[in-house]
């Protein structure tokens, strides 16, 4: 990566930042695309604000993608992870969630600066119901959210791309994320908060299974996909392979902060697209990757609970709050 030129969209998200933090500590030139150009709104991105070329933009807006080109034609690498990110809010949000997800991947193909190698984030909500777990790449998927089917159909627009042009695209399919920084819309960061907290906890029955990934071993994935040779005509999963309840996930993050946290589990009605179960098979990564996770689920969970307690205690004024 040293001394690459490097664009990443959606830089100031969640796993953005964590990719853009891990190209400038590689030695890349990284140029980042965010909604808006202040601090304030890009704030995991402090540590390196001024070692990276920030450029405010919008990839739902045309005339924003045709700017992005206009200061630097081509870059060796673009990664997308610029999108509508949120399952449930999605249903509320339809319209947003197709139009970043599908028209600013399509904008930013057809639009936007040349490159060597485009890498496409896709996610593994595209599966949705299968009848087979693990989730293999050759299974047809099955999207169950507006999100979903957005971000699928930016998926297939970059098949078109590489069908079209011989294109040098790779699609990754991660599976669910943590660590820190995320958001406390997603689940882990607001059971954490909330158990540091000592908020009452609402959940379903909770026997639907996840899999969810240390954010640090999902960029490991990120950043040999743009290493790899040969480019696979399927996508790429990026997980472990391993699930866990949800009840068992609550009931971990409880142990591991020691909360005094009321548990219902049961008190909130399952949601009627529940997907039962979802879990990787990474075969392909580890083969065309040689990628596989290095830090544990427990492991990056007592990193991920450890940085909320600070944050809490930062931004909260709460006191006492050990780390493990």
């Amino acid at each position: 990566m040293k001394n690459k030129n490097v664009l990443v969209t959606g830089g100031a998200g969640f796993i953005g930042s964590h990719l853009v933090k891990r190209l400038v500590n590689l030695g890349a030139r990284v140029t980042v695309i965010v909604k808006y150009k202040s601090l304030i709104d890009c704030v995991r991105l402090a540590s390196i604000w001024d070692e990276i070329n920030v450029v405010e933009a919008d990839l739902r807006n045309l005339d924003s993608v045709i700017y992005i080109k206009s200061i630097k034609k081509k870059f060796d690498i673009i990664f997308h992870l610029a999108a509508y990110n949120h399952v449930g809010d999605s249903f509320a949000h339809v319209n947003e969630a197709l139009i970043t997800n599908l028209l600013g991947t399509a904008n930013l193909f057809e639009h936007g600066p040349e490159y060597e190698r485009f890498i496409y984030t896709a996610t593994s909500e595209v599966y949705g119901f299968q009848e087979h777990v693990p989730f293999k790449e050759n299974a047809l998927p099955f999207p169950i959210s507006p999100y979903a089917v957005g971000k699928y159909s930016g998926e297939l627009y970059a098949n078109l791309k590489k069908h079209q042009d011989n294109g040098n695209i790779v699609c990754l399919r991660p599976f669910n994320t943590f660590g820190p920084y995320q958001s406390e819309r997603a689940i882990i960061p607001e059971l954490i908060s909330k158990c540091i907290k000592g908020e009452t906890i609402k959940t379903t029955e909770g026997t639907q299974t996840r899999e969810f990934n240390y954010v640090d071993n999902i960029i490991d994935g990120f950043i040999a996909s743009a290493n790899i040779v040969d480019i696979p005509n399927q996508p790429i999963n990026i997980g472990a392979g391993d699930e866990i309840s949800i009840k068992s996930l609550v009931g971990k993050i409880h142990y591991l902060t020691k909360s005094k946290s009321e548990l219902l589990i049961g008190a909130l009605p399952t949601r009627p697209t529940e997907i039962w179960r979802m879990r990787a098979e990474n075969k392909r990564a580890k083969a065309l990757l040689n990628w596989e996770s290095k830090i544990s689920f427990e492991d990056g969970l007592i990193k991920t609970i450890n940085w909320f307690k600070n944050f809490i205690e930062l931004y909260h004024g709460n006191s006492g709050l050990k780390t493990l």
